[in-house]
């Protein structure tokens, strides 16, 4: 299968990734272009997930890539941030699915797990056999989750009890375990934990009404007295600090799918200016169009070499947590301009789910404010930039 280069990859960055890689991109781009995309409009407006996605996601290896223990080759992050880029060009809420069963759960128990621990997990949850999910947000605590976290774990012999809440949890409707974090009773401290959804006192109630995302299954989680054996507390995470591990890895790759959904709005809206006929000739060929084509195509490219130089600093490990939350500020501002722009291009016909803009527009909305809001983000750089922390 023959890897063809985006026309809105302008200055080719994906010939910085190796011919392996290329090839791997091309395989989950045939699966998701002839698998998802065609039935993606209407699960989006039903809210549902199609069946057997993850699966079929598993065996393009879009959980796999990222980890020592179910790689099926040495490759980049680079070529990681494309395939989040693939994802989202097709649909936001795939590249969400990909995000927490990857990023968040595997990459908390690879992060902080024991290697028996990630012996045990990773290559079932590569494979799908295990689908994750990543309890961290509350309904009182988002962007203060360091500080506001009220979900307790207490130790009582070899097992600990966790009760509390949690809200926004993806993928938790259908997970069979869910990375919970939780602050122990005894020294202030946060630690993870790996829970099985069968446990009792465990519960997760699907969050009904949502506009954006809509074919992501977030739930409200109940935890009343869980117990969880010491065999599953992630043994690396001792402190919230290792929590940020994973959040510093899952930030830049939201700022790659703000790509990827910036770009499947722009070539959506592309398509449509060359076909759509206005007072006798396709509005392509109009001034104006053309002039809201090209600023998407800035925002575009310049955001595609923000997470590429990111990337980049990833794999030769000087990436920091400030580099990535410009990344992720940056370009979901972008995004969401360049959603907009697309919107624009296709008048009336941008609001209906046909012309897929509609989707992506809505979209953004959700990718602008997870992972860390632009204001969040703004003040994890602002404190790098000025030596002075702004939080409060």
């Amino acid at each position: 299968m023959t890897f063809e280069p985006l026309v809105s990859d302008f200055y080719d960055y994906a010939s910085l990734l190796t011919g392996e890689e290329q090839a791997a991109l091309a395989r989950l781009r045939d699966y998701l272009e002839t698998e998802v995309k065609p039935v993606v409009n209407e699960h989006w407006e039903k809210a549902t997930m199609p069946e057997g996605i993850m699966k079929g996601l598993a065996g393009t290896g879009a959980f796999s890539f990222a980890w020592e223990e179910t790689t099926p080759f040495e490759n980049s992050a680079v070529f990681r941030g494309f395939v989040a880029l693939e994802l989202a060009r097709v649909d936001a809420s795939v590249a969400t699915l990909v995000g927490v069963q990857n990023g968040l759960a595997m990459g908390s128990i690879s992060v902080a797990g024991s290697a028996e621990q990630r012996a045990e997990w990773l290559p079932k949850m590569a494979a799908g056999e295990v689908v994750g999910a990543f309890g961290l947000t509350e309904p009182q605590s988002g962007s203060d989750s360091a500080q506001g976290l009220r979900t307790v774990a207490t130790r009582d012999g070899d097992e600990w009890v966790l009760n509390g809440s949690k809200r926004w949890i993806g993928n938790a409707t259908f997970s069979d375990i869910t990375v919970i974090w939780a602050k122990d009773s005894e020294d202030g401290q946060v630690k993870g934990f790996i829970v099985p959804t069968s446990t009792p006192g465990y519960t997760a109630t699907k969050i009904e009404g949502k506009q954006s995302l809509r074919i992501v299954q977030n739930a409200d989680i109940t935890l009343e007295n869980v117990r969880v054996p010491e065999s599953l507390r992630l043994q690396n995470a001792n402190s919230f600090r290792d929590t940020a591990k994973v959040l510093r890895l899952t930030r830049a790759e939201v700022a790659w799918a703000a790509v990827g959904n910036s770009i499947g709005a722009y070539e959506a809206a592309l398509r449509y200016a060359k076909e759509r006929v206005q007072f006798g000739k396709p509005i392509a060929s109009h001034q104006l169009i053309q002039d809201l084509l090209v600023k998407s195509m800035g925002n575009i490219t310049a955001s595609l070499g923000m997470v590429v130089r990111v990337s980049q600093m990833l794999d030769d490990g000087t990436q920091k947590d400030d580099h990535s939350a410009l990344a992720k500020a940056f370009t979901t501002a972008r995004m969401r301009e360049t959603v907009s722009w697309s919107r624009e291009v296709l008048g009336g016909n941008g609001i209906v789910l046909d012309y897929d803009v509609a989707r992506h527009f809505a979209d953004a909305e959700a990718l602008y404010s997870y992972e860390g809001t632009r204001e969040m983000n703004t003040l994890i750089v602002g404190r790098s930039l000025t030596g002075f922390a702004a939080f409060v």
